[in-house]
């Protein structure tokens, strides 16, 4: 018997294993025998860190403006750096002539100070740099800053948010510009009137630190408004110097601290107005106008210190602030007594130091609370030594009377206390209601205090369309140096002696202001608004010019209300941007009850009891532009309109029931960048023509309340820049 097979498959035949193996190839040469290996890519340790401090400052900013403050209900406009350079002039342009291209801004001449109107108001703005007030000079000639650290500038108008007190007829919100990357720009431009302007302006980072600096020469033979039509102005140069300087360090993720710095200082002659002719009472009897040696020398210089906290339930900012400020009339003395039968040597100094702190406070998805006060002083020396001929009983001066000087000084230690608390409500995802109150103590001429109310409502219906509406309760008090009052029993029997011996102290205005608007984006690129204002007054607060001294006197209205709207467009399509604005407005005022002896006694008597045009009102307003950039060409233009500033009518004695002739004026300017190679930043060249059709407008005809010389806009002028980036 045979054994079965131990593997299973056993009775299988098994074949033999074959392995074929290919042919060896004879390898071929390498070409390359050390070809390069691949370098995995890296960043720069300089640039990775500016750009995470450039995050951090970012996201510092955003809760700044976002969450610590709030605009809430108000009416915003904002011109950006971008917007900036793409005007005619771009950073050469004075702020005050950029701030003509925002909704509601009329154009005045430098005298009113500042030479623009915010919804027709005297010089009611605030000013805010990095969310910190920066307090107004007294009553100088022209900007006491430069465009040029502007990173962007908003103006917010209507029903403003609590934490706005002081000026309200507007709020210049201005961002200043920072650099995590070095850069900057030199740059000189001159032209027409024997401009000459170089700027330098330069930024960068070192550590946790950013920095930027700024500092602007002009030069020029039209320092402010020329009395006549004239092409070019007699005795009208100025001498001007700007400095701006900036650094904020983060010292560490959540905290920031910022030191903020400028100064300003200029010299003005003041422009002669030839053929008038002398009064008779001192001097010959023929005397050239045109010779007048009348100055006026303005400083202004200030510091901002300010301390950040951002965290995930609230931010907080603490600010400290001073400033300086001084004008210094000098009048010809032999000259103005010809004409005027009185020389007014005018001192305006003021000190001021200021604390500011807000705080916010996130309680929950749909509630925010914020809360802050402000405390300032101010030391204001003024002094006005007049030099004035002997004018017994108000009878006419004694033939062969020699003129004497009278001194009236006067000093005062003001103070400005204002708190508020406000809860930001968002009832639902399209609806949000903001709640405030504030307080503010005056301690001036006069004490006065008030609580002030504010309410707004936003509703966002749809995606690109806002609708707001608010109200806000306003305590506006006098500015400190021009309220001061005068000891007018010094000129008794003098030719400096008013014809009302009334000199009620200045109080402040108390308000009602009521807006509602409508913010839309029709197409993608294509933005516009709407907006209606009502504002109703009490102790309304006006200035004007009273005399030769190219200095404002403030005083007030009994009553006063103003009425008004506005509309705005904005479009974008890449390399072509426009935009236009138009306004209109009514105010009216009645009853002179402060400082009343600034006007003539049949003025006086008049406007007790009949409403009238209030001096800074101008019916319609407009302003428009648009740029096109085509590679490295710009080409861009400009324009403003007005319906006429108020002027009197003599004949029938009915102050500023007429108003000067309409105007528009256009502005056009090329520039063209030059890259001489990619290593290097570009070089531009600019060519600007101011006034493009040479339009001859009257700002002011003389003859307005407050209005003591006529005034012109600037005529055609012709402008060459050249800068290099750094």
């Amino acid at each position: 018997m045979q054994q079965a097979p131990a593997n299973p498959v056993a009775g299988q035949t098994h074949l033999p294993q074959i392995v074929v193996n290919a042919p060896k190839k004879k390898p071929k040469p390498n070409p390359n025998p050390n070809p390069p290996q691949p370098i995995a890519p890296q960043i720069d340790a300089t640039t990775a860190a500016q750009k995470v401090l450039d995050d951090a400052m970012t996201k510092m900013d955003q809760a700044r403006d976002n969450n610590l403050l709030t605009k809430i209900g108000a009416s915003s406009s904002t011109i950006s750096r971008e917007t900036i350079e793409k005007l005619p002039q771009a950073d050469n342009a004075p702020i005050d002539k950029v701030i003509l291209q925002l909704p509601g801004v009329s154009y005045d001449s430098a005298v009113a100070n500042p030479n623009f109107h915010v919804r027709n108001e005297y010089a009611n703005v605030q000013i805010r740099i990095n969310g910190v007030v920066v307090p107004e000079g007294v009553s100088g000639l022209g900007p006491f800053l430069d465009t040029s650290f502007i990173g962007s500038m908003s103006l917010l108008t209507g029903a403003l948010p609590a934490e706005y007190g002081l000026r309200t007829a507007g709020v210049l919100d201005i961002t200043s510009r920072s650099f995590a990357t070095s850069g900057g720009e030199v740059s000189l431009y001159g032209g027409s009137r024997q401009t000459i302007t170089p700027s330098f302006d330069y930024g960068g980072s070192v550590g946790s630190t950013e920095y930027f600096v700024t500092a602007r020469g002009n030069w020029n033979d039209l320092g402010i408004e020329n009395p006549t039509p004239g092409l070019n102005a007699i005795h009208d140069r100025t001498d001007q110097g700007k400095f701006f300087g900036y650094s904020s360090t983060m010292l560490d993720e959540s905290t920031r601290f910022s030191l903020i710095s400028g100064a300003s200082y200029s010299k003005f002659q003041i422009p002669n107005n030839p053929g008038q002719i002398p009064l008779g009472d001192f001097g010959p009897l023929s005397y050239d106008s045109s010779t007048l040696n009348e100055n006026e020398y303005d400083t202004y210089d200030f510091t901002i210190a300010a301390l950040q906290k951002k965290g995930t339930d609230g931010d907080a900012q603490l600010a400290f602030y001073s400033r300086y400020a001084k004008v210094y009339f000098v009048p010809d003395i032999f000259g103005d007594l010809v004409f005027n039968d009185v020389a007014s040597d005018v001192i305006r100094e003021s000190t001021l130091t200021g604390t500011q702190f807000d705080a916010s406070y996130i309680v929950n998805d749909r509630h925010t609370l914020r809360a802050g006060v402000s405390a300032s002083g101010e030391q204001t020396n003024v002094t006005n030594v007049s030099t004035v001929l002997p004018n017994p009983g108000g009878g006419g001066v004694p033939p062969g009377s020699l003129p004497f000087a009278v001194t009236d000084q006067t000093s005062l230690l003001g103070w400005n206390i204002g708190t508020y608390i406000q809860d930001e409500w968002r009832i639902a995802n399209q609806l949000t209601l903001n709640v405030g109150v504030r307080f503010d103590q005056l301690i001036q001429f006069v004490d006065a205090n008030q609580f002030s109310p504010r309410f707004a409502l936003v509703y966002k219906p749809f995606d690109g369309t806002s609708i707001h509406a608010g109200y806000a309760r306003y305590f506006t008090p006098p500015y400190q140096a021009q309220a001061t009052q005068s000891n007018i029993a010094l000129f008794n029997n003098t030719t400096n002696q008013p014809s009302v011996s009334l000199t009620d102290p200045v109080k402040p205005e108390r308000a009602h202001y009521f807006d509602v608007g409508v913010d839309q984006t029709v197409l993608p690129g294509l933005d516009m608004g709407l907006d209606a204002y009502y504002k109703m007054a009490r102790d309304m607060i006006d200035d004007g010019q009273f005399g030769a001294a190219v200095v404002l006197t403030q005083f007030n209205w009994e009553r006063r209300y103003s009425e008004g709207g506005e509309f705005k467009l904005k479009y974008n399509n890449g390399n072509f941007n426009a935009y236009a604005n138009f306004s209109y407005n009514i105010m009216k005022a009645i009853g002179p009850e402060s400082n009343q002896y600034v006007l003539d006694a049949a003025t006086y008597a008049y406007l007790l009891t009949h409403y009238h045009y209030t001096d800074d009102m101008q019916r319609m307003t407009g302003s428009a532009g648009a740029s096109y950039r085509w590679y490295d060409t710009l080409i861009t233009a400009s324009l403003i309109y007005g319906s006429g500033l108020r002027a009197g009518d003599l004949p029938n004695f009915v102050p500023n029931s007429l108003h000067t002739t309409p105007y528009a004026v256009v502005n056009a300017g090329i520039a063209q960048d030059f890259r001489w190679s990619p290593d290097y930043k570009p070089l531009t060249v600019r060519f600007d023509v101011v006034n493009l059709f040479d339009q001859i407008y009257e700002l002011r005809n003389g003859t307005g309340i407050g209005v003591f010389a006529p005034q012109y806009g600037a005529r055609r002028s012709y402008y060459v820049g050249i800068s290099q980036k750094l």
